[in-house]
């Protein structure tokens, strides 16, 4: 599978690796998720950043070297209405060249608009595709509903975003089923929106601030396996690998499947220009800056990207 899984990627992909980084703008939320450091029930310190926040935080990461953010807001259409996320995603037009959101559902006027504002593609776990599953660990918040979150991705598309990202949280069920099923997702919409670039997102279930929830143990072989079937069963989809995963892992599986990478990440709410506001929703196991990051890559033979697009 690997042997494979590195012949497709250099043919669809060359030795190319891109690069960004997160920023979390908000971690208050209205779910209960019960595998989340976001919780709504959780006690943690939480924080939302103002539009001049933004901007220190975004001018900072610029100077990296980085064209390209993921947006990310807890899931609370109160405390991260669509007028403030609009307004980070302008903010975010001033520094980079690709921006992504990782925020709660919207439906297609929404998100047309903040493609209005400069925001290029949407990233939507589904976290687990098994319903009954999915209803237990989500006991309440506009989460619940399985269905709305499902076709995020295409009300995204139909609101005019270039790409969408698809994800399981593995460990929360029978990985192997949920990555099926995910795959499964990503390939229909693919067939559907042949325009859409399409990526996929590699998440296993972290340690997370006063968390209990006993999940399935995924190993990195088992996250290896997964990543290898995706680049197999769709060779031109993008798949990146997140700091949730040992430097050591990360190195190793850039250029055999994965095709993006973080760096200089930072999951608690800010963190770039100054200390973090707010709580982390999770525990990182790779905290290296994106000079380090980018170094490894180089040594390794790859190619760091920092923008593969150009609007005009």
């Amino acid at each position: 599978m690997a042997q494979r899984a590195r012949e497709e990627t250099q043919r669809y992909f060359g030795n190319s690796i891109s690069i960004f980084t997160p920023l979390y703008a908000s971690n208050y939320c209205d779910n209960g998720c019960l595998y989340c450091g976001f919780n709504a029930d959780n006690d943690i310190r939480r924080a939302k950043l103002s539009q001049e926040d933004i901007d220190r935080e975004m001018s900072i990461i610029s100077r990296s070297g980085l064209a390209e953010v993921l947006i990310l807001t807890g899931e609370s259409r109160e405390k991260s209405d669509l007028d403030f996320i609009s307004g980070c995603v302008r903010t975010a037009a001033k520094y980079f060249r690709n921006i992504g959101l990782e925020i709660y559902p919207l439906n297609v006027q929404e998100y047309s608009r903040l493609r209005d504002c400069g925001a290029d593609y949407v990233t939507v776990f589904q976290e687990t595709y098994d319903p009954s599953k999915y209803e237990r660990i989500h006991p309440f918040g506009p989460k619940k509903i399985f269905s709305y979150r499902f076709n995020s991705q295409e009300r995204a598309l139909m609101g005019g975003m270039r790409g969408v990202a698809f994800g399981a949280l593995l460990g929360l069920g029978d990985f192997r089923k949920d990555a099926l099923a995910c795959g499964t997702h990503a390939y229909l919409l693919q067939r559907k929106y042949p325009h859409a670039e399409i990526s996929f997102s590699l998440p296993r279930l972290r340690p997370f601030s006063k968390g209990k929830y006993s999940a399935e143990i995924i190993s990195e072989r088992d996250l290896l396996q997964v990543a290898l079937a995706y680049r197999i069963f769709m060779p031109f989809a993008g798949q990146t690998i997140s700091s949730r995963e040992s430097p050591d892992f990360r190195d190793n599986i850039v250029g055999l499947s994965a095709t993006k990478i973080s760096a200089g990440v930072s999951v608690g709410v800010g963190g770039h220009a100054e200390e973090k506001k707010g709580d982390e929703q999770f525990d990182i196991s790779d905290p290296r800056s994106v000079d380090e990051i980018r170094r490894v890559l180089t040594k390794r033979g790859l190619q760091p990207v920092f923008n593969d697009y150009v609007r005009v």
